[in-house]
């Protein structure tokens, strides 16, 4: 086959995958001038996985256990940001080749296989995790080894790590303007709050709790959390009942969450009785509860599949391309396909693979083809972006009902809240 060739049908496929994207390599270079023009001796100083054709990548997800309703997506945007950026000629004139390694939703097996990923197959990159939890378990193993983790979710914040940069929002993005929001516009003062019990919930709900306390006068009159698989909420409905919160805001992560929604509906805390504001379902968990089992709450993120702009138009256009025309996209399965094309531009930024120039080149970094719309990357290693309030439809996606004014400074150690 000739990939120059316009009747080849590689050629097909590269020009769908590229078609409208902005992003394009260095000057319009072709893959081979690129590489030659970087030869391997110059940008991969540090013995990575570079050759003169291929530079080799990590993804680290849970494919099974109770994070793989969340965690498929972030799997599946991540590919097909990797198959975009290959199609438009790679990194630097090199191939990106993944190697998949499965965390399994245990935060040890997170740290053993981010050690073979960066100690045993020298990746360039990793492109990983979920949970706090799991980050967590990792973050020792890429200080050490001096990697590079995109990281993707929503999380509470109150970390800065030269080896990560965090294409999700941190606390005061999303839990600070969400409860605003509730408390503006839904009158809200009395929140019962609600985590799955690892350290992202648990951290949320502590910020959650001064700014409704300190920051807007109003009450938490509950606060519980459960184990990750947990399946039985019955006592917590009717402790939330007991309580009648203005609000219930919840952080109930993975799999619990078809579970947790379920249970509310049978117990009649429908939206029609109960306002609730959750800044942990996507579209991607809905798919398991049910739009029938959660419409009329709300949802605190920075993207919705439902954003009506170019950006998104061609990212969920291609996502369903490749996933089928029933796939899903969340906040967090967004943010993952971020995360490639930061990296390829960093490195093209940086002029090398090298993680220590990476990460000095990230500051600054922009996305215009983000389908979340514009980002950039902070000195913090985090992004502005905006933050979105969605009302969940019966059809699984959501409708934007609110929209922070301007991008959000990401500020992951906020005064007033630690």
């Amino acid at each position: 086959m000739n990939p120059s060739d316009p009747h080849d049908p590689f050629f097909a496929h590269r020009r769908r995958l590229v078609q409208g994207l902005s992003v394009v390599p260095l000057a319009g270079l072709s893959s081979l001038a690129l590489a030659q023009q970087f030869p391997t001796a110059k940008v991969n100083t540090t013995k990575l996985a570079v050759t003169d054709t291929e530079v080799t990548v990590g993804q680290l997800h849970s494919a099974t256990g109770t994070m793989a309703i969340s965690e498929t997506g972030s799997i599946q945007a991540e590919q097909l940001a990797i198959d975009q950026i290959n199609a438009a000629g790679g990194v630097l004139g090199r191939r990106i080749k993944v190697i998949k390694e499965d965390g399994a939703s245990d935060w040890p097996t997170f740290a053993e296989k981010s050690k073979k990923l960066l100690v045993n197959d020298r990746v360039a990159a990793v492109f990983g995790c979920w949970t706090s939890a799991s980050r967590k378990a990792v973050l020792p193993i890429f200080e050490k080894e001096n990697g590079m983790l995109y990281y993707p979710t929503f999380y509470e914040g109150l970390e800065q790590s030269k080896n990560v940069i965090y294409t999700g929002q941190e606390a005061t993005q999303q839990i600070i303007w969400g409860l605003d929001w509730a408390a503006k516009e839904k009158k809200a003062k009395s929140f019962f709050l609600i985590g799955s019990d690892y350290i992202w919930p648990r951290t949320s709900n502590k910020i959650a709790r001064k700014h409704v306390e300190n920051f807007l006068k109003g009450k938490v009159v509950g606060e519980e959390y459960y184990p990750l698989g947990h399946t039985n909420f019955n006592s917590l409905i009717n402790k939330i009942k007991i309580a009648k919160p203005d609000c219930i805001y919840a952080i109930v992560v993975g799999g619990s969450n078809v579970a947790f929604y379920k249970q509310l509906k049978a117990a009649g805390l429908t939206s029609d009785k109960q306002f609730l504001l959750t800044i942990s379902v996507t579209e991607d968990e809905v798919l398991g509860i049910g739009g029938e089992n959660i419409q009329g709450f709300y949802a605190a993120m920075k993207y919705f599949q439902s954003l009506d702009n170019a950006n998104n138009k061609k990212f969920v256009d291609a996502f369903k391309a490749k996933y089928g025309p029933k796939a899903v996209i969340g906040d967090v399965t967004q943010a993952a396909y971020l995360g490639p094309w930061l990296w390829k531009l960093t490195v093209e930024k940086a002029g090398s693979f090298d993680i220590d120039k990476v990460a000095a080149a990230s500051p600054d970094i922009e996305f215009k083809d983000a389908p979340e719309g514009y980002v950039k990357v902070h000195k913090n290693h985090h992004l502005w972006s905006k933050t979105r309030i969605g009302l969940a439809q019966p059809d699984g996606q959501f409708k934007v009902v609110a929209e922070s004014p301007n991008l959000i400074e990401p500020d992951p150690f906020p005064k007033g809240y630690q």
